[in-house]
């Protein structure tokens, strides 16, 4: 479990073709290591990855065809956010955060306003419904409030802090990025399901 506020920015060192997947070196750049260790979870631009090897300040992890498919930006040099797996005793900052993305939507717009930005994505059909005004969304790891939806698309506003301290500040229009929707949206859809079936008899 994460919180969407990212620690650190790293780097995707290697992306190696592995058995069921890829296996990605990640060089953790300014995130501090000296209490992870094998088996540990971090979040690699919003997605959950368990630690398979720690050399120095880098971190190797195993990826699955399965997150491949869902998930985007798992390439040789491209920066990522990350942040480490949440503690009991940790404040929570942004929100809940599982660390399991739902998809990858695209860069619509991405548009100053003052010192901040205005961030547009539009989002695959099957996510966009889970995806409220004023809702919670983690956009590759990011905890943001979501300001307006109109369809498939949301925006999103960014403050120069939140610039500064993540990938965001190198977002151009069709880029991908990685969205995990509020995961009470998918309870709720899941219970409304059963509710006909499960009525009191």
């Amino acid at each position: 479990m994460f919180t969407g506020i990212i620690e650190a920015v790293g780097r995707i060192d290697a992306a190696k073709p592995a058995a069921g997947g890829v296996r990605l070196v990640v060089d953790a750049g300014a995130l501090a290591l000296d209490d992870v260790k094998l088996g540990d979870s971090i979040a690699v631009n919003g997605v959950c990855l368990t630690v398979v090897a720690l050399k120095g300040k880098q971190l190797e992890f195993d990826v699955s065809r399965e997150t491949l498919a869902r998930a985007a930006g798992f390439s040789d040099g491209k920066a990522v956010n990350l942040e480490k797996a949440l503690r009991l005793a940790d404040r929570l900052g942004g929100h809940l955060v599982s660390g399991h993305v739902d998809g990858a939507g695209s860069v619509v717009r991405f548009d100053p306003v003052g010192d901040n930005r205005r961030l547009v994505i539009e989002a695959p059909e099957e996510i966009a419904k889970y995806i409220a005004r004023k809702g919670s969304v983690a956009l590759d790891g990011v905890s943001l409030t979501v300001n307006t939806v109109d369809r498939l698309q949301f925006d999103v506003n960014l403050i120069p802090h939140t610039l500064a301290a993540t990938t965001f500040h190198a977002l151009t229009v069709g880029m991908p990025i990685n969205i995990e929707v509020d995961m009470l949206a998918r309870y709720a859809e899941r219970l409304a399901e059963f509710k006909d079936k499960y009525r009191w008899q």
